[in-house]
């Protein structure tokens, strides 16, 4: 039975399950520089090691050294952590109690692309983590969404097939990458969007 066959549902994080402000970081990385903050986040965006950096290839100090004097900015490396996580909102998209609801019935995991700093903040910071119990970070898998390998980690941390897993993400790109692959795929756009789709999946969310 269709309502029956899902065993696992799998969340990005930002901008699903945190609000993300890249601004607000980018605003404290062009303090004190003749950059704009647009002109800052684009130069990191286009920055040759920065597929390094989300895949796990460029340690947190070496980020830090690298992007300082790219930009010729002379933040410490504390600095440059407090900054660089300013991105995040405090306050999580998603009831506690919702996901709560989802992961006495399914196997909760998260599907990233991110990197150290940014995870590191975030698991010690908000409490919905421990729904969670699988996470799977592009800089620890070493390849980053849409590349199928990270994926497939995911299904095979949850121990499930891939028509048996919901994949929940905003950009639609990486949606259909799941997909393809043989998951059910859920373009985010608000939590009642969400809890719709869930709902049209046969997923128990009451």
């Amino acid at each position: 039975m269709a309502q029956a066959k899902f065993r696992a549902i799998i969340f990005d994080i930002g901008r699903v399950l945190l609000r993300v402000d890249v601004s607000r970081a980018m605003d404290g990385l062009a303090s004190g520089l003749s950059l704009t903050p647009q002109e800052v986040w684009s130069a990191i965006e286009k920055d040759p090691h920065w597929l390094d950096w989300q895949e796990g290839r460029i340690s947190p100090r070496d980020w830090h050294l690298h992007i300082t004097k790219r930009l010729g900015a002379s933040l410490t490396f504390d600095q440059f952590t407090e900054v660089w996580n300013r991105a995040l909102d405090p306050n999580p998209i998603h009831s506690e109690a919702f996901l709560e609801k989802l992961s006495k019935n399914y196997r909760l995991a998260l599907l990233s692309n991110t990197d150290p700093i940014h995870m590191s903040n975030e698991e010690a910071r908000f409490p919905f983590f421990r729904f969670f119990p699988m996470r799977i970070y592009s800089y620890r898998v070493g390849a980053s969404k849409p590349n199928p390998v990270i994926y497939r980690k995911a299904l095979q941390a949850c121990k499930v097939r891939a028509e048996e897993a919901v994949y929940i993400d905003d950009v639609a790109a990486y949606a259909e990458a799941a997909q393809g692959l043989g998951m059910s795929g859920i373009i985010f756009q608000s939590p009642a969007q969400l809890q719709s789709d869930l709902r049209k999946l046969g997923i128990q969310i009451d």
